[in-house]
Order: structure tokens, then sequence, then C-alpha cells
């Protein structure tokens, strides 16, 4: 259902992009900044997640579908290549146990990107990006009313995505697919929608 919302947000977008006289050719370069939000899924099966976190246990259901939050500033340095920092909530997975019994993981990253852009037109841009996260995620078991605080995982790993682009000079609407390769038993994808501004 989320999917769909994303997906239909972005087909409106383009349908209004499509108008030409809102909108203008962005700066070939500068600086921007935005904010956005979507939903995450994890990649990995249980067996994977439960590697992940060292419970010895396999006998859960993964709820892996939560909202994601993120931030990003760059600077295009030529229509065709950008740097970008950002930072990333990256919701939580419910590890469900029996009745009472659950698991939550919490993460967050943040870090760098190079961002590849084609300009396919001055108000449709196509871009590709990879950098690295500095990531972690919070362990916490639930049992009825008491709160475990378990072992904690972090790191630094890859992170790359492609998205879609619209220019409505100075404002920017973005669509786009993010990959966090956390660790090989656990990959959060990510799709999001964000707005921001060129300066």
């Amino acid at each position: 259902m989320k999917l769909r919302a994303l997906i239909t947000a972005s087909v409106a977008t383009g349908l209004c992009a499509s108008a030409p006289t809102v909108l203008a050719a962005p700066d070939a370069e500068g600086l921007y900044l935005g904010l956005g939000t979507g939903f995450s899924s994890l990649e990995n099966d249980r067996d994977d997640v439960d590697n992940f976190i060292e419970s010895g246990s396999d006998d859960f259901n993964v709820d892996d579908d939560d909202n994601v939050f993120k931030g990003f500033v760059g600077y295009e340095v030529n229509p065709y290549f950008a740097t970008e920092l950002f930072y990333a909530d990256l919701g939580h997975t419910r590890l469900k146990g029996n009745d009472i019994g659950n698991t939550d993981l919490e993460s967050n990253a943040y870090g760098v990107n190079v961002v590849g852009q084609l300009p396919v037109t001055p108000w449709f841009t196509a871009f590709a990006k990879a950098g690295l996260a500095k990531w972690e995620t919070d362990v916490d078991g639930n049992l009825g009313n008491a709160n475990l605080d378990l072992k904690d995982n972090d790191g630094t790993d890859p992170v790359y995505g492609v998205g879609a682009q619209f220019n409505f000079d100075p404002f920017l609407v973005r669509a786009e697919y993010e990959r966090y390769d956390m660790d090989s038993d656990y990959k959060i994808d990510t799709f999001t929608a964000s707005a921001g501004m060129r300066f």
C-alpha cells in the first residue's frame, strides 16, 4: 500500500512537471538541501536477522515495514556530478516472538555520497549514488513489562541508490530507492520522496 502511494505521488509530480511554464532550468552548480520521508523494508530473512543479533533462536516473525525520515545537504559541482552529506532515521524492525515477547531493532545512519546525474531535460534529472554510511542499530528486548537492553551493532558500510529529480527552480522534488548494506545479515531498502531547495 505504501509503495503504491509513493508511486502515485511520483506520477502526480511528473504530471505537474510536464507544465513547462511553471519550470525553469536549474543552476549548473551550487548548494542544495532537502528533507524526505518514506518507508523501509528488510532485505534479509529471519535466519539472517537472528545471526545479526546473535540471539540463538529464529522462533519469531519479522515485521520490517516502518517509516523512514532523512535529511541531506549537497553541492552540485556541475550538471553531471554532486556530493551529498546525509542523515537517515531508518525506522525499526520488530521480531515478534510469543504473545508477550518481542525484540526491536532501531537503526540510523549518516554519511556521504557521490552522485552521478543525467539531466534528461531542464526539469527532469535521473541520478545514481554511492557512498559510505556510518550506521548504528539499537537492539531492545521486551518480555511483558520487562525491557532488556541487548547487544547493539554498528559499523561503516556502503550505501547506494537510484532516483529521479524534478527541478522547479529553486525547488526540487525527488523519488528514490536506496540500499543500506549494513551487514550481510542485515540490509535495509528504503523508498523515499523528498523536497528541497537550491541556493
